[in-house]
């Protein structure tokens, strides 16, 4: 039974879309496969990993009747990707087999029983909904994602927190070394949630996310949360634990401040960095008036130092970072200045904030060198 018939590119990029979640190494085999469902001209995808669902379609289905069947994602992608783009891509069901045929090409894949694949069950009703533009979500995923931990066994910071309440959205990511915060202003959010998205989960929605004005509505029910855009869906169970308080963490009382521009100090610590040890990726950021000295040594006694002109007018702070969470941020916000607040006190945290935009903050805790 023909399924499909379409040019090449109008078949990739659903599949682009939901591949991405598919692990190449699966104690269940039809894990690595991806669902095909075929109603009338509409062909529907769906990946999941068990923790992530992605879902999408397309309106390239063949003849009336409707047909379900499982395919491993990354040999149908990858076949699609070496074709040439000309001419159709057929793709039609015998046998157990799917064949996908091109031109002169044609390829006999294994399939999976349609009826085995897991498909993610949603609840009936979701406590919150609102909707916002995909670049809004995107920008405030892109200014934390950076700060949230990887496979630390403290597994709620493996991922990023989501408040939610009627002044809007905040995020919030940190791995216990580093924090970084940022909110937006939504309308239509009742009562006060707060949840903690997968790592996985957040990456894959940056992934998909246009920068447009082009809406996105999240969802969100205990133990689950759902990204609803374009003609994408994405279902993701959410990470249970108690994150932890991050008002306590990011200072309110600083009062020493000085402007730096990004770029400039992203390209001096960079340089820094190339003479850091690999273990201690420590660099030593000294104040002094008018003035901030980088310089950084490793364990063969070889040294880089720098200096900056900078407006600042208080007493001397010598203190350690590990620059690769600094070079973190500085990679992801991307205005042309930022504000560096500091204390009198090497064990203090440095925070870091944008002139314009009060609600991103940035605290990164020193390191002794």
């Amino acid at each position: 039974m023909q399924l499909v018939k379409t040019s090449r590119d109008a078949l990739l990029k659903p599949l682009s879309t939901v591949a991405g979640i598919v692990e190449r190494r699966n104690t269940l085999p039809i894990l690595a496969n991806i669902l095909l469902r075929k109603q009338g001209d509409e062909v529907s995808f769906i990946a999941t990993d068990l923790e992530v669902q992605i879902s999408t379609h397309g309106q390239f289905g063949v003849g009336e009747g409707s047909e379900a069947t499982t395919v491993a994602a990354r040999k149908l992608l990858d076949i699609l990707r070496a074709l040439p783009d000309v001419g159709e891509v057929s793709l039609s069901l015998a046998g157990g087999k799917l064949t996908l045929q091109s031109g002169k090409s044609r390829f006999a894949l294994q399939t999976l029983n349609a009826a085995e694949f897991p498909i993610v069950s949603q609840p009936p009703k979701w406590d919150v909904s609102f909707t916002l533009p995909q670049k809004t979500l995107k920008h405030l995923f892109n200014m934390v994602h950076f700060a949230m931990a990887q496979q630390d066994i403290r597994y709620y910071l493996n991922g990023l927190l989501l408040v939610l309440d009627a002044s809007g959205v905040r995020a919030v990511a940190t791995d216990g070394h580093r924090l970084a915060h940022i909110g937006a202003q939504v309308e239509g959010i009742e009562g006060h949630q707060e949840v903690i998205v997968p790592r996985k989960t957040v990456l894959e929605i940056q992934r998909l996310l246009a920068d447009s004005d082009e809406p996105v509505t999240v969802d969100v029910a205990p133990g689950q949360i759902r990204f609803s855009f374009g003609e994408v869906e994405l279902v993701s169970k959410l990470v249970e634990g108690k994150f932890p308080d991050y008002n306590r963490v990011i200072p309110t009382n600083y009062t020493r401040h000085f402007l730096i521009n990004r770029e400039v100090l992203q390209g001096s610590l960079q340089r820094a960095a190339i003479l850091t040890s690999d273990k201690l990726k420590g660099v030593r950021l000294q104040l002094t008036e008018h003035l901030l000295k980088v310089s950084s040594t490793n364990a063969e006694q070889e040294e880089a130092t720098e200096e900056l002109d900078i407006d600042y007018s208080h007493e001397p702070l010598d203190v350690g970072f590990n620059v690769s969470y600094l070079l973190d941020v500085l990679g992801n916000v991307k205005t042309e200045q930022l504000c560096w607040s500091v204390q009198p006190d090497v064990n203090a945290s440095a925070l870091i904030t944008i002139p314009d935009d009060e609600s991103f903050k940035y605290v990164v805790m020193p390191m002794r060198i």
